[in-house]
């Protein structure tokens, strides 16, 4: 059911991409190894120690292993440090979710990572993100001036998630506005939001994961 949403929501905006393998019939959850041919770890109990996939599995639909998290476990400290950050910015921060869906929606579109698009556009739209929101952020630049779509607060968040990502210097009109629009705890968890999955669209990109 998720795959179809996924599917459905990325053939609206035009960004789907199927990823490269030597067999195309065969799911993505399958592989052994990425398109950069990177092992995955397999997903059962071999994947790593019990209470670190376990963990991992807690924060997944059906406790399926994500082809990320299959990638991850080659370093099961890795995993365990990844999975505590990402649950922390998912699950235990005050910054509104449809801000932290924009930036990582922005930072997965600006960085080509498909894969990271693809886990967060349903996100996005049930965090109420709109399809034509969602289609504007192919171009994040332009979507940053786009006041028909994105209230200020959102193109405050656009501006800093495009000056992190290209510039890494944020310039000081950007951090005032955005200071305006949050109180200073979202802003520094919108802050590490928009580095964190900088982070990760830089792993998934480098070591090949694919979209399940």
């Amino acid at each position: 059911m998720r795959n179809r949403f996924v599917a459905s929501v990325l053939a609206v905006v035009g960004v789907w991409a199927a990823p490269a393998a030597a067999d195309p019939s065969a799911p993505a959850s399958s592989k052994s190894v990425s398109r950069t041919g990177l092992p995955y770890k397999p997903d059962d109990d071999q994947a790593g120690p019990k209470e670190v996939v376990d963990a991992i599995r807690s924060r997944r639909e059906g406790g399926k292993l994500l082809n990320l998290d299959r990638m991850l476990l080659n370093s099961p400290g890795f995993a365990k440090g990844w999975n505590g950050m990402f649950g922390a910015i998912r699950g235990q921060l005050a910054v509104p979710a449809k801000l932290r869906e924009i930036a990582i929606m922005a930072v997965g579109s600006l960085n080509s990572a498909d894969y990271e698009w693809a886990q967060h556009a349903p996100e996005f739209v049930k965090a109420g993100g709109t399809q034509a929101q969602l289609a504007a952020l192919k171009d994040v630049p332009a979507a940053r001036n786009n006041a028909k779509l994105f209230d200020e607060a959102e193109r405050a968040t656009l501006a800093l998630t495009l000056e992190m990502t290209r510039s890494i210097k944020v310039s000081d009109a950007t951090m005032q506005r955005i200071r305006k629009a949050l109180p200073v705890d979202q802003v520094v968890e919108l802050i590490g939001t928009i580095a964190g999955y900088n982070m990760a669209s830089r792993f998934l990109v480098a070591t090949g994961v694919e979209i399940e």
